[in-house]
């Protein structure tokens, strides 16, 4: 009998672990690395630049014309779409500028066009 015990307990520590024993995930973790790449911009630098004065009488389509405070000559300036025309505080204007209105106008040069980036109505 001491021997069916001895048998049995050590046939229950061989079957013990394996009984117990956690299972090992089969698929196995992939690390992905990456590496930044530099990027390359080209183009054309553009300045901006402002005029001061005030809006001419006539107003060609597309075309707000401004005659400046350092010359004699009227500036005239393209609208490209919907320009932003703004009072000082910011606010967008949606009227029509009325002539002998001052107004600074924002803009980029283009060979002789210039070309509106926005306007601000004193």
């Amino acid at each position: 009998m001491f021997k069916k015990t001895i048998i049995i307990l050590a046939c229950g520590a061989l079957i013990a672990p394996v009984a117990l024993a956690q299972t090992r995930a089969k698929h196995k973790t992939q690390k992905t690395t990456t590496t930044e790449q530099p990027i390359t911009v080209t183009g054309t630098f553009l300045k901006l630049t402002s005029g001061e004065g005030s809006a001419a009488s006539y107003q060609p389509f597309k075309t707000l014309v401004v005659r400046e405070d350092r010359s004699n000559t009227p500036g005239s300036y393209v609208l490209n779409g919907p320009g932003h025309v703004v009072n000082r505080k910011g606010e967008v204007v949606q009227t029509a500028i009325k002539p002998g209105t001052r107004v600074r106008v924002f803009y980029v040069s283009a060979g002789d066009a210039r070309i509106v980036d926005h306007v601000v109505i004193d």
